[in-house]
């Protein structure tokens, strides 16, 4: 019988980031999954985007829209002005992305900040909002009267997206639709998403749906104890934000996965790149501790991706038994320090192939 196979695109990154990258690699085997996966490396290290002008980034994303895939290690973003900027803000525009998912989830054998077991799934704008903004100063640095402007904007389509995507999920996992953005101080530019909220609250009547200004649900999420999944549709500031909020209050922002997804007109997802969505770490570069987890977990979400666009469920199975390894591990304490355990990221790695390899 012929094993399924898939192409990724698979994009190397920096520092950390990319060590992580690397060692989550070693479980894509066909012994230990049962799927033949091809990967085509483009190198997005801040050296390769200075040097090629940020070419190299289109390409990759080129290349996902042919594939379909996409697994991406953490990158450098300098902070200078007029530099090469973020990568992920080109990959989103390259691939058409709209729609960020993020999921929240209890990590075996760690005990979560506030008292909630159900997961917590932020749904954010890819593209658009605070992101590749016009922005400027006028004045000079040495005048109190400089001040500094920026341009944003988001279109009625990405919010319809975030909005309608928001719901299904939230009928899928028995869930609620909760938060959104500060409509009532910017009712023309925050506005269009509530107004997207609330159209897909009509069309999803048996979804309970609980609207809440950004800052109250910040609040709400650390002193209300919600006993169903909840779902937070969100403009792509606030959902960056409030992403890393909701993975820490889990235990550890390397706790979960980040997909990033490009929908058709039927919400159908085209082009999928899943990450870790913590940064690169330099500080704990070459120590071989840092924590794997949300790589190990976006493969096993790309997985289940590649199984809804090649039509094919070895891959989803593929996916079911990665997840379960991550997490049958960390309950059992293979943890890294971020997670009070003392494993290395290499002895993380190690206990997941070990469990795929038992069958």
């Amino acid at each position: 019988m012929t094993t399924p196979h898939a192409t990724i695109v698979v994009c190397d990154g920096d520092e950390t980031g990319q060590e992580l990258l690397t060692e989550a690699l070693r479980v894509l085997t066909p012994e230990l999954l049962g799927v033949e996966l091809e990967l085509v490396h483009y190198d997005l290290s801040l050296t390769r985007r200075r040097a090629t002008h940020n070419e190299i980034v289109r390409e990759a994303a080129a290349a996902m829209v042919t594939c379909g895939l996409g697994l991406k290690a953490a990158t450098v973003t300098p902070p200078e002005i007029g530099g090469v900027g973020s990568p992920n803000r080109l990959l989103r525009e390259g691939i058409g992305g709209s729609v960020i998912v993020r999921t929240g989830r209890r990590i075996p054998g760690v005990t979560p900040v506030v008292a909630t077991n159900r997961p917590i799934i932020v749904v954010r704008m890819a593209v658009g909002d605070a992101y590749g903004a016009a922005e400027g100063r006028d004045g000079t640095p040495d005048d109190t009267t400089e001040s500094a402007w920026r341009t944003e904007r988001i279109e009625r389509r990405v919010c319809r997206d975030v909005a309608e995507y928001a719901f299904q999920a939230a009928e899928e996992e028995d869930g609620i639709v909760y938060g959104g953005p500060k409509w009532t101080v910017s009712p023309s530019y925050e506005g269009m998403l509530k107004e997207e909220m609330d159209a897909a609250a009509a069309r999803h009547p048996s979804v309970p749906y609980h609207p809440t200004l950004i800052d109250a649900t910040y609040a709400g999420l650390l002193t209300d104890i919600h006993e169903r999944t909840v779902v937070i549709p969100s403009l792509n500031r606030d959902g960056d934000c409030l992403s890393d909020f909701v993975l820490a209050m889990f235990g550890s922002i390397a706790g979960a996965e980040s997909v990033l997804l490009s929908l058709d007109e039927n919400l159908h997802p085209q082009v999928a790149m899943a990450e870790a969505p913590h940064g690169t770490a330099p500080t704990l570069q070459g120590k071989n501790v840092a924590n794997p987890m949300a790589m190990l977990l976006a493969e096993a979400a790309l997985l289940n991706q590649a199984a809804t666009h090649l039509g094919e469920p070895a891959f989803h199975h593929a996916g079911e038994r990665l997840r379960a390894a991550t997490l049958e591990g960390a309950a059992e304490g293979v943890r890294t320090f971020d997670l009070a355990g003392e494993a290395t990221t290499s002895d993380v790695v190690d206990d997941v192939i070990a469990r795929l390899a038992k069958g």
